[in-house]
Order: structure tokens, then sequence, then C-alpha cells
């Protein structure tokens, strides 16, 4: 057992976070800097760690040294727990050592019973506070700790308001609450069979059990996953005296960012109830007034919290999310941590905060996570678009969205898994609805402010969100939403926009976005320290621009198949493939050649001065015919109509040829340099086109690097005869053109075996890319559709896997062959350049890996370029 278990306020600091939580931990620091936070206990993550190996248990001397703490808190405040005269009440809060905000339970109110309410009555002189309270903690207690549904409670208070023509709780007296008591004492001994628990200490430990064990529910489960959280660590319990905000006008609550989380802008952003607990605000039970209006409420207290804001943001250094309660004109505060926030924000406050001598420079690129990044590239309405909103609500969460209206969270889940763009919509959400927002293209709720549960989770992972939109009713029992006379069904499109507030029915024009200066210069700083070069995988044109635009140092990888594909070409490309003979093959090659020069000109052109790695045609050539089972289809309906003889010989010819060409596993089957080998022909005529078009690029004084890469080789002959194929072409071209030009030829490392003898095969080699995509399924031995469709997600779940491995580099298999290949390249050819081309090459994670091993470059999509440039910088500064 532990030697200590629970830590007093005055006893932590915030480098205790691993121990106290972070919440826990700024309590303690606020506290020893002299702030006003209500005095208050920490019950460590270990305890909660050696609760789950007790078998969920608490053990005596835990319950020990809560009461002994607890009676330090009596001490302090000058309350008795269970006093009937003046009772000490409390809250029991959650603290994991990341923020995880909503994902785990909280108990306000704690040590009220029948006669303590009595008391509190008496000794605030104010009954309904009194009765308030009590109703608030039975339904949170009775929720939280003994699982009874919270609609019981809402139906009952709803019939009481109904029963009196009222339409907020706020005017319900102190006679009408007892009256909500008393139904919601007999709703808990219906649902339980048991009636509510009266011992405030039984209350504490009850509570204190119920938050360690929401560790493991399914929300908080959900969200260290999507985070990638670990989930060893466990929760700290925060008991704190009550201090309240619901004691009449000169009493409120509120929650405030030092900066705006949205923008980043050096604003105090924010929202305050007057006459509220916090969760009001939190839950979006009730929509809040914005925080600047503090001022005209409370301007003494205003100016003193804008100072702690100021004293608490240099203090850490960071965006702080700071919970506050005034009690009686009293001010205290409840919590600081570092503020969630959008891309947007995260970059313009590491920014500034740096230029205003806060942070270093390597501190504010490590305050931008590169993942991030992502969302800046959201795309948003058009401003010059003529639209009419049909809503209002607020600006929750940058960017825009549309998609078809579902009112819960598993439907959303379900239609997004089906590839069909949702927008869930909801009175307010709660955190049991996180998987739902995740798969959410946005987010609309008709209640709730812009520190809701919904903009607070929405922000964090980049959706669009539009909260408190007040004028839409929402019925979840019809599925219908109606604003303003319109009624929406279950289905029909609308459209969000996070930065405006703006509801729009149907679909709306969206453009690129702009990025900021910001974003600017936190990429330069990054580009000052990152070792690793960040190219693109670009097919096309408009893709390599695009790449370009965003900083790449070149193309990693043009996929030539890619340009097989459209629909002018395929006939010609099914002609090549279904040829008898060689001389008919190179009839349709000779077609196709001036096609992929004209493409390979675009690309040149648009990366002028930068290298461009194309690989060969690399998938087996039957992808590029009709489907078998659909031309059996069509063959058999035409020989039921009999009608066309000429059109089923035709078609029989295709269904056999169709059928020569199928494999058992074309992944492993006849594909990559195999092709090249057993009909050289096809690589001959890409190769010529590659270097007729740098040559006549070169004609007009226009740079070009042109690199050939020669995929799936797995053995030293493979790689010699292709570079010979290569050589031979550029000799030709030289000769015809009368144009010089330099290139090289590498290779596609995505076999184990090529891994193992990289020695061998980089003799005959400029560079190696690793193709990660095929290098995990060889190595692992998974085919990725049918992991992903049907395994992978239970070896997720069952921690078989620490991560998808398609996602995230598999650094002890994948990457021990990375290594050797690496160090066998180099050992036989120092200055051997070595890159990564999987989609590997835009994950942080798997770009660390690479800078860690010593690659030269990493190549992801245009999009994912600017995330590359951060995390290679972010791996240059953490090793």
């Amino acid at each position: 057992m532990l030697s200590k278990n629970v830590y007093l306020f005055e006893e932590g600091n915030a480098g205790m976070r691993e121990l106290l939580g972070g919440k826990g931990a700024n309590l303690a620091e606020m506290t020893n800097i002299g702030l006003p936070v209500p005095p208050g206990f920490t019950v460590s993550t270990a305890a909660c760690r050696e609760y789950f190996r007790c078998g969920q248990e608490l053990w005596d001397r835990l319950r020990q040294e809560c009461v002994a703490a607890l009676a330090r808190l009596e001490a302090v405040s000058g309350k008795r727990i269970g006093d009937k005269e003046n009772p000490l009440l409390i809250s029991v809060r959650s603290g994991s050592v990341f923020s995880m905000p909503g994902m785990m339970d909280t108990v306000l109110n704690l040590g009220l019973n029948q006669e303590t309410v009595e008391g509190l009555a008496t000794v605030s002189g104010n009954p309904r506070f009194a009765y308030d309270c009590y109703r608030r903690f039975i339904q949170m207690f009775a929720d939280v700790v003994l699982k009874v549904e919270r609609y019981h409670f809402e139906r009952a208070l709803e019939g009481k308001k109904h029963e009196l023509g009222v339409k907020d709780d706020t005017a319900l007296d102190a006679a009408a609450l007892q009256d909500v008591i008393a139904s919601y004492l007999q709703i808990v001994t219906r649902e339980t069979k048991q009636p509510f628990p009266q011992d405030p200490l039984e209350q504490l430990m009850l509570s204190i059990r119920a938050v360690f064990n929401s560790w493991r529910n399914q929300r908080a489960m959900v969200y260290r996953q999507i985070h990638r959280l670990p989930d060893h660590l466990g929760t700290a319990v925060n008991v704190q005296v009550m201090v309240f905000g619901n004691m009449g006008e000169d009493s409120g609550t509120g929650v405030a960012f030092t900066r705006n989380p949205s923008n980043g802008n050096k604003e105090l952003y924010g929202e305050f109830l007057i006459n509220a607990q916090g969760e009001d605000v939190v839950a979006g039970i009730r929509t809040p007034l914005p925080i600047a209006k503090m001022n005209e409420y409370m301007p003494t207290l205003y100016q003193q919290f804008v100072k702690l804001c100021t004293l608490l943001e240099n203090h850490y250094r960071d965006l702080q999310d700071i919970e506050f309660t005034v009690e009686r004109g009293k001010l205290f505060l409840l919590q600081t941590r570092n503020g969630k926030r959008t891309a947007a924000a995260a970059v313009k406050t590491a920014v500034n905060m740096s230029e205003e001598g806060l942070l270093s420079r390597d501190e504010a690129l490590l305050r931008v996570n590169p993942a991030q990044l992502d969302q800046l590239l959201h795309r948003r309405i058009d401003p010059d678009a003529i639209l009419t909103p049909i809503a209002k609500g607020l600006p929750a969460s940058p960017g825009a969205a549309s998609g078809q209206i579902v009112f819960d969270a598993d439907t959303t889940e379900r239609l997004a898994g089906e590839g069909v763009k949702v927008i869930l919509v909801r009175p307010e959400t709660t955190p049991d609805d996180i998987h739902g927002i995740v798969a959410a293209q946005g987010i609309l709720t008709s209640r709730g402010g812009m520190t809701s549960h919904a903009a607070v989770v929405a922000r964090g992972m980049g959706k669009s969100c539009v909260s408190g939109s007040e004028e839409i009713n929402i019925d979840l029992t019809a599925k219908t939403m109606t604003v303003n006379g319109l009624v929406f069904h279950e289905g029909e499109i609308i459209s969000i926009d996070g930065s405006s507030g703006e509801v729009y029915a149907g679909s709306v024009p969206l453009i690129d976005p702009e990025l900021s200066p910001e974003f600017e210069k936190l990429l330069a700083w990054a580009d000052e320290v990152r070792i690793l070069a960040v190219r693109a995988n670009a097919d096309t044109p408009d893709d390599a621009k695009k790449a370009r635009e965003f900083g790449a140092a070149g193309i990693g990888l043009c996929r030539t198949e890619h340009m097989f594909m459209s629909q002018d070409r395929l006939p010609v490309v099914q002609e090549m493939i279904l040829a008898k003979d060689k001389l008919q093959r190179e009839r349709a090659l000779d077609k196709l050649l001036p096609m992929q020069q004209g493409d390979f000109e675009g690309i040149f052109a648009a990366m002028a001065g930068l290298p461009v790695t194309i690989r060969l045609l690399d998938p087996p050539l039957h992808e590029f015919l009709p489907n078998q089972e659909d031309l059996l289809v069509e063959v058999t309906l035409l020989k039921e109509r009999g009608n066309d003889p000429r059109r089923l010989r035709e078609k029989e010819g295709l269904l056999k040829q169709v059928r020569s060409l199928h494999e058992f596993n074309p992944m492993l089957g006849h594909r990559g340099c195999r092709l090249g080998i057993v009909t050289p022909e096809i690589y001959r005529m890409q190769i010529l086109a590659i270097f007729r078009a740098a040559a006549a690029l070169i004609s007009q004084d226009i740079t070009v690097i042109p690199e050939v890469m020669i995929p799936l080789v797995g053995h030293e002959t493979e790689i010699k005869l292709m570079r010979e194929l290569v050589t031979k072409a550029a000799e030709e071209v030289m000769q015809e053109t009368g144009i010089s030009f330099a290139y090289q030829v590498g290779t596609m490392i995505e076999l184990p075996r090529a891994c193992v003898t990289a020695e061998q095969i980089a003799s005959s080699a400029d560079f190696f890319s690793f193709g990660t995509n095929d290098l995990t399924q060889t190595t692992l031995g998974y085919s990725r559709d049918d992991a992903e469709g049907k395994f992978l997600l239970h070896y997720l779940q069952q921690k078989i896997l620490p991560e998808n491995p398609f996602a995230v580099l598999d650094r002890e298999g994948v990457g021990a062959l990375m290594k050797i290949a690496v160090e066998k390249g180099r050992s036989v050819k120092p200055e051997l350049k070595l890159g990564i081309c999987g989609e590997h090459g835009g994950d942080p994670s798997s770009i660390e890996f690479c800078h860690l091993v010593g690659l030269d470059y990493v190549s992801c999509s245009p999009y994912r370029v600017p995330v590359a440039r951060l995390a290679a910088a972010h791996a240059r500064l953490k090793n």
C-alpha cells in the first residue's frame, strides 16, 4: 500500500502533475502563490491506480487520510461536515495528468441531507438557495454515483415548471423546490431500491469511488484513444470547499480564457452567469452573458479578475482556462489549466507570446501540436456568396461545414462510417456524445455558450461548431428542427459557419483557407530548426502547385497509374493491356506516350528547380480493366436476350482475358518491377515520356531534376535490369534531342527482403524511398483493406496494437527493418539519399522516427506539408 495517498493543496505545486493530476497541481500552485482558492485536498493518481489493483475498493488507510484532510478543511473554514447548524459542503472533481474536459465525473454540494439543508437555509438566510443546492446535489449524485438516468429528474423538474407556468429554473420558489426534492428522493428509492444516502462521509467515499471509476468510462476511453493519451495513469480526485454562485444577485459563476481560444487574439474571452452554479455554464443549461458584461454588474470584482488573469498567464506562460465563482461579492478561483484552443489560436498565441518575450522561439514551436495544423487548412464559406442565414448562434469553433441533419451521436457515427456527411444537431451535447462529435462534419446546439461542452470539444478537434442558437427548437422525439416557422427533418442538408455563428438551409459554396502571417512565421522558424526536408506526394500539376505553396521542397512520389485512370485514356490503357502481341501493345503505348509526356511537363514546370520522384507503373494490370463480376452479369444478360451476338462475343472475349489476368493475391502478384521485367515496353514508354518532358523544359531554360523510382524491388538483379532500361532510354532521348540532363534512379523499399539485402540493392540505386504502406503490409502480414475492415479495430480496443500501424509507423517491426536498410545501404554508399513516401510521411510520430534513423526527407500529401515541416522541427528540438 502507498505511504501517502492524500495531499492538502498547500502541500503540492505545479511540478507534481504526475501525482496530483493537472487540476490538483494547479490548485496547489495557485494556493501557494496566494490566490483566492477555496481550501481542499487531492487524492493522488497513484491512489487511483492502487484502487484498480485492489479490485475497485477503498482501503482503510485511504479512508483515514481523507477523514484527516477533511478535518483540516473544517478547521480552516469554521464549518463542519454534517453539522445541522453550519454545514460544510464540498465538491468532488476528477483531475487527470492530461486535460480531459468533461470526460470524467464531478459531484457538487456534497454534504447535504434532510437535516443539513435546513442548517444551510438558516445560515445563508436564503431557503430557496439551500433547497436549490440540495435538489442539484440529489440529481448529480444519483446520476454520477448511483447511475440513475438523468431524464427521470429532468422530467420531474419540467413537470413542476409546467404546473406553475414558469419557464426558468430560477422562477421556482423554495416551496416548489421542496416538492421537487421530494420527487427526486422518490425517484432514487424507486430506481435503486435504496433510500438516498444521508451520511456525508458515506457520500464522500462513494463519490471518490465514482470519480475513480469514471477513468474507465466509455467516453473517457474514447477521448484518450482519439488524443493518443495513455490508459494507465488514472485520475486524481480533488475535494474542495464549496463556494456558491447561486446565493443571489451579488453572486455568480463563470469560465474565462486569458486569450481568445478561437483566434488567439489577446483579449479576455469567456462567459458568466448571475446567481448560478458552475455546471450551468459548462453544461450549457442556461445561455450565459459575455465576460465583458461582468464589468457592468460587478465592476470592482471584474477589475480584480482581469489582474488575476494576467498574473496567471504570466506565471504559467500559456493561455489559461479559468473557472471562477463570486459568492456574496467575494471572488474565488476554482481552477486554472492550459486552455484548449483551435489551431489558429495555438499558432497566434505561440508566435505572439514569443514576440512578447514570454517564450523563446523553440518553446513557441513546441507549443503548437503539428497535427493541429490540419485545422488551419479547413475550408470556409465563400464571402462573395449571397446567403441568407436561417438562424444565428454563437461562433464556438471556426470553419464551415455542410451535411445531413442527424439528432443523435450513434446515428451520426453510423452514417459517417458509410461516407455520409453529417451535422450533429442537439439541444446541447454531453460527454456521452463524443463519438458523434468525432464523426460529424460539424455541431449545432440550441443551448449552451462558447465554453459549453460542444464548443470546447469541437475546438479541440478542429470541428466547426455553432452553439446556443436559441431560435432553433429541436424535437428529438419527432426528429425535427424548427426555426422561424421552417421545419427541417432528419436527413435534410444544412450548413453552419463556426466563425460567424450562422446557420443556412442546404449546402453553401466553400473556398480554401488563407494562412495567417503568424502561421507563415511559425513555419519559417520551423524551417530554420529542422534537418529533414519535406516533399509532397503529387500526381497532377495542380497538386504540385499546392504542395509548393505549402513549402514542399520537391515531389517525393508521383504515382503514374493515377494518370491512366482518366476516362479519355482508359480505353487506350485497356487496348495496351489486352493486346495479343508485342506489336499491338507498342501501338497502344505509342498513343499513351505523348499523354504521359504532357503530364510530366506540367509537373516538372510546377516544380521547376526542385526534385521530382516519379514511380513507374506499380499496380497489377487487371485494375485498369472492367470488374470480372460486372462482366459476368453483362454476358449472362446478353445471352438471355440473344439480340446482340457481336457484342456478346466481344464481352465473352474480354471476360476470358480478365479471368486470365486474375490473381489470388494481387498485392503480392504480377505488379511493380515484375511488370517492367516481363513487359519492358510499358516501362520504356514511361521512361521516354519522363526524359522527353525533361528535355522539352530544359530547352525552355527551366531547371528539371527527374528521379525515376522502380517499385517493389526485392532483389539486386531486378534493380540492375531496370537501371539498364532507364539508362538506355535516357541516352536515346539525349541523342534525339541533343539535350543533356542529369537524373537519378532509385527504388521504393517496401519488402522485408529489400531491407535485409539493402547493401546489394544500393549498389545499383541512387536513392531509397521507403514505401511504408506496403512495407507495413508485408512485414505484419496484414492486408490493409481486410485488416481495417475486419480485425484491426478489435486489436486496438484490446491493446494488442498501440496504434493503427497504417497511420502511425510500427517502430519495433517496420521501423527495425528500416534501420537495417539505412545502415546496410549507407555502408556501401554513404551518400545514398533516403526518404519515405508512404502515408506515414505526414504523421508526426513517424516523422520523428525518420529523423532519428537519419532519413534525408519525408514526403506526404500536399495538405500535410505544413504539418510535416513543424513535426520535423519538433523532432529536432525533442532529440
